[in-house]
């Protein structure tokens, strides 16, 4: 069996390293002169949250996974490297820059959702539409208040009550509790990707040092400054995608941010926060119905 720490789903497709100003980052890269479409995933998952939608979609779309450091990747960035969130939104668009990408449809899902908003307003000469799938709004408290994931930053402030915190995970009857992942997926995540989410910030101390630095300096300060500026200025497509029974975002929250942004509302039924592992066929049909009705993104040339 693959070491489970750097296991990645072959379907993914290509896997990358991109040399950035604050070290490396992994990603994969279905390949393709094709529009481009690049995922944001949360806290304490990886490139496989999107496992299950990228074969649905390659084919029609270049699709671009990275590994952020936000615990559950493979490649530590330097040691001081800014992981605030307006520090990982720029390495996103540091990504983009890099790999010379444009006209990018920006699709960020749980916590990812944020960081996504917050490219969107700081760094939006490389997008072309913007996908926010079940994620914060103005509305909510980052990290979210529902479930009590405000623990996870609270225990960050030193590295001894964040380890302690992530060894629950050893037991496998804790991956289904509210507040690990039982909130956030409707249907259990199978084995092998839970293991690529929660083993290395079990296991490697440098992968706990970027994790407890991203998720201990989130705060709605940030998604909320973001969103008012997207409100005001933002004047591309956006599509918020939103799990239909989820407890973590309110759909109502969501509604009102889609009034606020001008912006498209698609519900995913039988899903929770994560949608894509929820429903991956739904959640791609939604999505490639409202790039056709918005003007898909442009090949890459």
């Amino acid at each position: 069996m693959a070491d489970p720490i750097i296991w990645r789903d072959s379907r993914l497709g290509i896997p990358r390293e991109a040399a950035l100003s604050n070290g490396p980052l992994r990603y994969h890269d279905s390949g393709g002169d094709l529009p481009v479409l690049v995922f944001v995933h949360g806290y304490l998952v990886n490139a496989n949250i999107w496992r299950k939608l990228v074969p649905l979609l390659r084919g029609r779309f270049r699709c671009i996974t990275p590994d952020l450091p936000l615990g559950s990747h493979v490649a530590p960035v330097d040691r001081d490297a800014d992981l605030s969130p307006p520090g990982i939104a720029a390495m996103i668009a540091e990504l983009l820059d890099v790999l010379g990408l444009s006209d990018v449809t920006l699709v960020g899902n749980d916590s990812g959702g944020a960081y996504s908003q917050l490219v969107a307003a700081d760094h939006p000469h490389r997008l072309g539409r913007l996908v926010l799938a079940t994620c914060e709004t103005p509305e909510c408290t980052w990290p979210p208040t529902p479930g009590g994931f405000g623990l996870l930053k609270t225990t960050a402030t030193h590295p001894l009550s964040y380890l302690a915190l992530h060894q629950a995970l050893r037991l496998r009857l804790t991956w289904r509790w509210r507040n690990t992942y039982g909130w956030l997926a409707k249907h259990p995540i199978d084995t092998p990707a839970m293991l690529s989410y929660i083993r290395p910030v079990l296991t490697r101390a440098a992968i706990r040092h970027d994790g407890r630095k991203a998720i201990g300096s989130v705060s709605d300060r940030f998604s909320k400054r973001a969103a008012d500026q997207l409100v005001r200025r933002f004047d591309k497509p956006v599509l918020l995608l939103w799990a239909a029974e989820d407890h973590v975002f309110p759909l109502a929250s969501a509604e009102r941010y889609a009034r606020s942004l001008n912006a498209e509302l698609r519900t995913v039924p039988d899903a929770f926060t994560y949608v894509t592992e929820d429903q991956p066929h739904r959640t791609a049909r939604a999505l490639t119905d409202w790039l056709a009705s918005a003007g898909p993104p442009l090949p890459q040339r």
